[in-house]
Formats: C-alpha cells, structure tokens, sequence
C-alpha cells in the first residue's frame, strides 16, 4: 500500500488501517465546477459526501457511506504573490509538493508539521501543527480560503470577504463544506538551525518555561519508562547553510528512527515485557547533532513505521503537571510503552476550533505500534489531559463527544451556528461529526 491511504473492491482504509469505510460512490474532480456539480448530484440522490485526503487522520472524520470525493486531480499551485507574500494552491495539493515547488521558488511557509505527507486541505482541517513561540499552526497561515457548499456554490472567504466563515472553516474538520484552494502566507526562504540533544525528563521539566523562551521552536520526545528525552530546538540563521551528511542522516533518520525502531517495535509487540529495556537502549540510540538547512528540511522527517495517536492540547501553563502526571501514571502501571511521547507547543490563534483558540497551547501526543493494543494506555492518558481542560487533535484517536467541546471551546457554538447556516441538511454529516459537533 503506498503513502495514500486506499483499499480494493470500494474500501477506503486510513494510513493506520483503523478506520476503514464502504463509499457508495467514489469522484475525483478535475475542477472546482466538477466538484459543485458532484456535491449537488450527491444531495439530488440523498447521498452523504466527504471529501479525503491521504488518510493521515486516525479518527474516522472523512469515513463515509456517501460520496468519498477525491481531491488528486485538485493539485498545483495557482498563484504566487510575491507583492504581498502569499500563495494560493489547490486543495489537494501535498504539503510536499506545495514545501518543494516554494522552495524552487525562494519561499517557505513560517511553520510546519513533522511529517509532510497530508493534503493541504486534510492538514489545515483537522488543525496540524508543528511546534512555535510565536508561529502557529498551518491553519493560522491561510490568508483565505475558496470552500464548496452544500448547495454546490462557491464561497471566498478571507479577513475580508465573509470573515465569520473565515473565522471557523480554516480549521473545519470537512463540516462546512469541501475546501478547493488555499491562500496561504509565504515568507522569503531562510535558514534553519536544528540542535538535537539528549535531556534527563526532569531537567527538561523544570527548565520547560526557559528552553520555551528561549527558542524559536521547541519540542522534545519523552521515552516511557526512562527518565530519558531527546530535545530538538530550531532557530532561525545567517547560516552557512550545513545539512545532515548523507551517511549520517540515512543512519540517524531512516536506520535509527525507522528501520531499527520498526524491528524494535514488532520485538516489543511480540514479547511486551522486553519494552522498558527496548525503551532504555532506543533513548540513547540518538546521539546530539546540529545542522542547518531550509525549513522543510529541518521541520518534517520520513514517519515509515506506522502507529496509532492521540494528541491533546493543555494550557501552556499545565504542562508540566500534565506530564509529571503522564509519567507517574505509566510507571505505576504495567502499560508497555515502545514509542515516545511528543511535546510541543503553539500561541494561542483566533480560529474557532483550533486546538490553540484563545488560549497559549502544548501539545502532548502519545502514540502505539500499529496492532498492539492501545486502548487501556489512551484511556489512563486521555483521563489526565482532559482534567487539564485539554482540546484533542481533530484527526487523532480520542473519545470526546460535543459536549465535552462545548465546555472546552469559548467559540463552540459560534462554529455550530454558522454549520446550521450553510448546511441546515448534513449533508457532510457522518458518524464523527455527529458526535463531535451533536445532531
């Protein structure tokens, strides 16, 4: 199976093979007019429709029994404003793509995730994000955005032009309608420093509030288990620009970080008690490195061994204690944990439902090999995050329903009300909306 999520005889199966879902039909656009005519022919039939990217998300939000629409043929780039900085690129553009043809082009986007596999579209609707002091999200980088809704027209949204469908669809999780291009802001392409180095758990707890001042981009990786992390800062430089060797980056980023840990993974599968020791020799594997290259190089890496995830976003200021509490729990447990738990963090934006609206965010990600059983390790975890008022990814494994979101999102029912306004039928509706978002 490559990269895209996909399936035989009409099953669409997500990249983690956890969610799989029977379309009734299956379209792939050439055009936005293609797409409005697919959406109303859906609705003439009384068909449900979503729209699917490459299947990142672990949680069923494109499954349907409706009309999967496709967004393959929805790709390129359509324009690049160089007076105002901005680029505006088709919905089913990969992020890989939009990161490669910028570069060639002398500009980056301020910010990314660590993997750069997703739709544009896929990634800003469920919120992906990297780490920053002050760059948000790749949703609080869209300047506007041109959405298909359940009537078939098209609508412009931006700051300016219907800014309350603005205010909520960049982060839309596929509610309010099929995104068709994005608008993004671009900068000039710069240079990046990344230090990795290893860090005892406790030092890197009680240093938190300085190592995140004190840097551009902070994030760290905790090993379960050990007292170990391994800390990555990213700054911005003058340069020389001075990227991984050859040799040791395949060894450190696909030997290390994919080929060994996936070997290591099937042992810890296989025999979970070897774990803890697994866990132990992999947090010193990674040895500390510094290089410099252009953003994409340094903010994404290769993600080969496949897992299942949960992410929640706490206050910045609850943290610590959420960690502190995460750690004792796996201790005192007998959970086996082989794959690292990720920190990182966000300033507050002013989208709707970001899992950063409003409020200074960390991000806590705790993930398990793909067919090992994860529930009892989410279930203690997902108990901590959210007696921190934590907000989960919108794309990962989570049991929150929206209740739940009504409490945690100031702006709740701003989303909802503007969701009855532009599709009053559901006509995007499925099984995970119903519950996150209610009837």
């Amino acid at each position: 199976m490559s990269s895209t999520a996909s399936g035989k005889s009409g099953t669409w199966r997500n990249w983690a093979g956890n969610v799989t879902a029977r379309p009734a039909r299956e379209v792939t656009p050439a055009s936005v007019e293609e797409l409005s005519a697919a959406v109303r022919k859906a609705a003439a039939d009384g068909l449900k429709v979503k729209a699917v990217g490459t299947g990142h998300s672990f949680t069923a939000a494109a499954a349907t029994d409706g009309v999967l629409i496709r967004p393959q043929l929805l790709t390129g780039i359509r324009n690049i404003d160089r007076e105002n900085l901005t680029v505006t690129v088709e919905a089913g553009t990969p992020l890989k793509r939009l990161n490669m043809a910028l570069a060639r082009e002398g500009l980056s986007l301020t910010n990314m995730g660590d993997i750069m596999e997703q739709t544009v579209s896929g990634a800003t609707s469920t919120g992906t994000h990297g780490t920053g002091r002050e760059s948000g999200s790749i949703a609080a980088q869209i300047k506007g955005l041109e959405l298909v809704t359940a009537d078939g027209s098209v609508l412009i949204c931006s700051e300016k032009e219907n800014p309350e469908v603005f205010a909520a669809a960049r982060v839309g999780i596929g509610a309010l309608g099929i995104i068709t291009a994005i608008t993004f802001a671009v900068e000039p392409l710069f240079l990046l420093t990344a230090r990795e180095e290893p860090m005892t758990f406790d030092k890197v707890t009680s240093a938190f509030d300085e190592l995140w001042a004190e840097n551009e981009h902070f994030e760290f990786y905790w090993f379960p288990h050990t007292g170990s992390t391994n800390t990555k800062r990213n700054n911005r430089s003058a340069g020389p620009e001075k990227p991984v060797g050859r040799v040791s980056g395949w060894i450190e980023d696909e030997f290390l970080s994919n080929g060994v840990f996936q070997a290591a993974q099937l042992v810890g599968r296989t025999l979970p008690a070897t774990i803890p020791t697994i866990a132990r020799i992999s947090s010193r594997a990674l040895s500390a490195r510094t290089y410099t290259d252009i953003p994409y190089k340094v903010y994404t890496s290769p993600r080969r061994v496949r897992f299942v995830e949960m992410e929640y976003a706490v206050p910045r200021e609850a943290l610590v204690e959420t960690l502190r509490e995460l750690k004792a729990m796996v201790d005192r447990s007998d959970l086996r944990v082989g794959f690292p738990v990720e920190v990182r963090t966000a300033p507050a934006d002013d989208i709707a439902l970001s899992t950063a609206s409003g409020r200074d965010s960390a991000y806590v990600a705790v993930h398990m090999f793909r067919g090992t059983p994860y529930q009892a390790y989410f279930t203690a975890a997902e108990r901590i995050f959210t007696a921190h008022e934590g907000r989960p990814h919108w794309g990962k494994v989570h049991t929150r329903d929206a209740e739940y979101f009504a409490g945690v999102y100031p702006r709740f029912g701003e989303f909802t009300a503007l969701r009855d306004r532009l599709d009053p039928e559901r006509l995007f509706q499925n099984d995970y909306l119903r519950r996150v978002l209610g009837a």
